[in-house]
């Protein structure tokens, strides 16, 4: 079962959702107070659609998410440079802060992934997501959200 985690007492607001978990062991592993948020089972289909940037995950209502089917394209390689960019900054400042962390060598082998690939080798645009790309290739593929 796969968990969808949104900042608590906001049911049918936009934005709210704050991190994913694939399974209990991800979930357990977040560097959060569990009860402060509130947390929605859901399948693994929507789980992988949310972590490959197919899907984007619009509100809750109860228990109910709504999702928004999307595209994502980087049009050159300094658009996709960014978010890399970006995204390792986020996964940097969680290895220099939790160096005991379960997951840490499991981030820490994604961010080198992310580090050392060759973006010239790349057609643009790349007319799917990072992490589509990366699952495509049959390589480590994670998504922001799923960050403890």
């Amino acid at each position: 079962m796969a968990y969808f985690i949104f900042v608590k007492n906001l049911d049918n607001v936009e934005n709210t959702i704050y991190r994913i978990a694939e399974n209990q062991s991800d979930l357990n592993n977040l560097n959060i107070n569990q009860n402060n948020y509130k947390i929605i089972s859901d399948t693994q289909e929507n789980f992988n659609a949310v972590k490959l940037q197919n899907k984007f995950v619009q509100k809750y209502n109860n228990d109910i998410i709504t999702y928004i089917n999307i595209d994502i394209s980087y049009f050159n390689k300094n658009n996709l440079f960014q978010y890399i960019l970006n995204f390792s900054k986020q996964i940097k400042e969680f290895l220099n802060n939790n160096s005991n962390h379960p997951l840490f060598n499991h981030w820490n082998d994604y961010y080198n992934q992310l580090n050392n690939l060759n973006l010239d080798s790349i057609t643009y645009p790349l007319n799917k997501s990072l992490e589509q790309y990366f699952n495509d290739s049959g390589q480590l593929s994670l998504n922001p959200l799923q960050l403890p």
